[in-house]
């Protein structure tokens, strides 16, 4: 009679602080045992010569978002959620994105709908507040915040989701109340639109205008602003996808005077730079992203970010937008001006090899920071942890089996979005995921879907202690 229901065996276990050879035993979708000699099972997994890592949690996606103007995004939870189960990643947390002058519980109830029956693997939801009207504040947002939406982003940029600096404070004040934990877009909306009207002015409107109408400058500015109001509210912020040096320095500044500031990047600010906006005639537009890549000097910025622990977590902010779509980068069909180009970038499936390969591969992070960074900071921050994030006895069966030495050349026509392009094309890595089990089901094998639509299930999120004020820490991890 069988013990268990799954033993994963011969095994090298990671987790953000350990790294040990046993065997992982599952039943009923979570882990039951590890240890050596744990007896039979109706099903063995022999991972010799593999790693064995908890589930990535990316943190930061886009997925089936309303977006104005006639635009849509590629895919929905089905083909998202199948791309992120092929790079390892078994959580995702997309956006419900209010829309101004309607409900935020609207948006909540309009993203369950397009979840429901389509993901393969288990998901939770920020909110996106956009118009924090008085009964926004005072009752949608703390009830939401009290049934799981611990969460939620706000923009100091883009016309239809920006906020005004007291919108903001107001919007921090509610969330120091309700233990929530915001996540600000920090660029500068006048300043880009000032030099957008410039570069337009004579002429400039391709797609490698896009980096000069967002320079550094629009970031560290709103990054100090973002800090400012966090100190005034004294509520600890995650300032998403940090692109470079300048708002880098300004993180510091805060920690050095002992504020809680999180800070977030992405793959395009490691792998991407200015110069692939730069791409003959219309092609730049595959790049085009808020903050947009820099320069090479900037990227040892954040690998540096990376291995000494500024960086609380690494999220894809994938932003499915097909190139030759009129409903994407090519709006109506036309190419247009850079102002009008759906803004963001594909990164589900490849965020942890690029990662593995460029940091663990050449010895910038361990491999236990990749674990940190990719999985149990995402699960803490966000109120998932011990469920998700880490191998323990008790937590889901959410792991990635890694091959170390699998080499691969990233192609888009091997990749499960519904993207017609990856800006990553050609790229060599070196490790790759070639298992995938969410609670304990093997959801992908190479390259290949073993899980139903709607395997995945919805995840109410604690409120994250970090989020609390009145506690402050120098360190980027948890």
């Amino acid at each position: 009679m069988k013990q268990f229901d799954i033993i994963i065996r011969n095994g090298t276990i990671v987790t953000a602080s350990d790294t040990v050879q046993c065997d992982i035993a599952i039943v009923d979708g979570r882990i039951a045992g590890l240890g050596h000699d744990l007896g039979s099972a109706g099903q063995e997994i022999d991972a010799s010569g593999k790693l064995v890592l908890p589930g990535g949690v990316d943190a930061h996606c886009h997925l089936d978002q309303p977006v104005p103007d006639g635009l849509k995004m590629a895919d929905d939870f089905y083909t998202g959620s199948i791309s992120a189960a092929c790079g390892g990643t078994t959580t995702v947390i997309p956006f419900a994105a209010q829309e101004k002058g309607h409900s935020l519980r609207a948006a909540v109830e309009d993203y369950h709908r397009r979840a429901e029956g389509k993901a393969v693997v288990d998901y939770a939801f920020h909110l996106i507040v956009s118009d924090p009207t008085h009964p926004v504040l005072s009752d949608e947002l703390p009830a939401l915040i009290r049934e799981g939406y611990s969460s939620f982003k706000i923009y100091m940029t883009y016309d239809d989701l920006k906020l005004g600096d007291r919108e903001i404070l107001e919007v921090l004040s509610v969330a120091r109340r309700e233990g929530a934990l915001v996540m600000i877009h920090a660029e500068n909306s006048d300043c880009i639109a000032w030099l957008t009207e410039a570069l337009e002015a004579v002429g400039s409107t391709g797609p490698k205008f896009h980096a000069l109408a967002r320079p550094m400058a629009v970031e560290r500015e709103a990054t100090h602003r973002a800090i400012t109001f966090s100190e005034l509210v004294d509520l600890p912020i995650l300032i998403v996808h940090v692109s470079g040096r300048e708002a880098v320095e300004q993180i510091r500044w805060a920690r050095g005077r002992g504020m809680k500031i999180f800070a977030e990047t992405c793959p395009q600010y490691l792998f991407l730079t200015a110069s692939d906006l730069d791409q003959e005639g219309y092609l730049g537009a595959k790049c085009v992203c808020s903050p947009p890549p820099r320069d090479r000097a900037n990227q040892e910025v954040i690998w540096d970010g990376l291995s000494d622990g500024l960086f609380t977590i690494f999220s894809s902010d994938h932003a499915p937008f097909r190139y030759n779509d009129p409903r994407g980068k090519k709006p109506g069909g036309e190419e247009v001006p850079f102002s009008y180009i759906p803004n963001g970038i594909p990164g589900l499936e490849t965020r942890l090899p690029l990662l593995f390969s460029g940091g663990v591969g050449t010895g910038r992070i361990s491999v236990n920071q990749f674990v940190a960074l990719t999985s149990t900071n995402p699960a803490k921050l966000f109120g998932l942890h011990p469920r998700k994030g880490t191998i323990a006895i008790g937590s889901d069966a959410d792991m990635a089996i890694w091959d170390p030495e699998r080499q691969v050349v990233i192609r888009n026509e091997d990749l499960h979005h519904a993207v017609d392009y990856t800006p990553y094309e050609g790229q060599w890595v070196k490790g790759w995921p070639v298992t995938t089990l969410v609670r304990g089901k093997i959801v992908a094998h190479d390259g290949k879907v073993l899980a139903q639509a709607g395997h995945g299930r919805f995840l109410p999120c604690a409120l994250p202690e970090m989020a609390k004020p009145r506690y402050r820490t120098a360190g980027g991890n948890l």
